[in-house]
């Protein structure tokens, strides 16, 4: 393995929440990178090794001094409330991607990978490993290296109560849940970050979009031999 400083530069934003704990430790423990830094909105101490704490000073990224990354990962998990350390991380909002983008190819980043959530049931099928919607195609025309994007399944929202009606849709889209395939059912984080981790590993240049059934199948075995499966699809 090269020396830490030959390594690169990783930095994270979104490392809140089960995801983004998954893969500080994955990637950390790996020691792929030299150094990692993860946004966040007040100071904290990381309490790992090789990972630092960049503040970021409100939700704009077109406002905030450039990094110097080369590897930057992009996830939605939101940070776990009851871990006071994980409220002061930043995390971004989906619609907040396009202008991230824009400031990670800015500060020279040149590999991108970003979990979106993926709604059950929701995404023609044709668009499941493709780009999506208008803020994916704009990122594909910033010129990144690499763009990695993988759709894991979104686990769905805490029932809240409410009336009766709303009570009987929940129960309905429960049922509507459980009719789902197995491919489009959510895995657990641990495995998504072990995808994301070789994912970085093996992925040659250009872009490529890892459908759901793609994240569930490398939770089922090894998701190094999926990976390499999914890119020379």
């Amino acid at each position: 393995m090269p020396p830490a400083a030959a390594r690169g530069r990783l930095v994270l934003a979104g490392a809140g929440g089960a995801l983004g704990n998954e893969v500080v430790r994955r990637l950390v423990g790996l020691g792929r990178f030299g150094s990692t830094e993860v946004l966040a909105r007040e100071p904290i101490k990381a309490g790992l090794p090789r990972v630092s704490v960049r503040l970021v000073e409100g939700d704009d990224p077109a406002a905030w001094p450039p990094t110097t990354a080369g590897t930057a990962i992009v996830m939605f998990d939101p940070p776990r409330l009851f871990y006071q350390r994980e409220r002061a991380l930043w995390t971004p909002q989906p619609g907040q991607l396009p202008a991230l983008a824009r400031w990670l190819r800015r500060s020279g980043v040149g590999t991108l990978a970003v979990v979106m959530p993926h709604a059950q049931g929701r995404l023609p099928e044709a668009l499941k490993r493709g780009l999506a919607n208008l803020d994916e195609q704009a990122l594909a025309a910033l010129g990144f290296e690499r763009l990695l994007i993988i759709r894991s399944a979104q686990a769905p929202a805490p029932a809240r109560s409410g009336s009766r009606l709303e009570g009987v849709a929940r129960w309905m889209l429960g049922i509507f849940r459980y009719m789902l395939p197995g491919s489009e059912q959510p895995v657990r984080a641990v495995k998504v970050a072990h995808l994301v981790a070789a994912a970085l590993e093996l992925a040659p240049p250009g872009i490529h979009v890892a459908a759901p059934q793609t994240v569930w199948e490398a939770a089922q075995g090894d998701p190094r031999a999926v990976v390499r499966d999914w890119l020379q699809r």
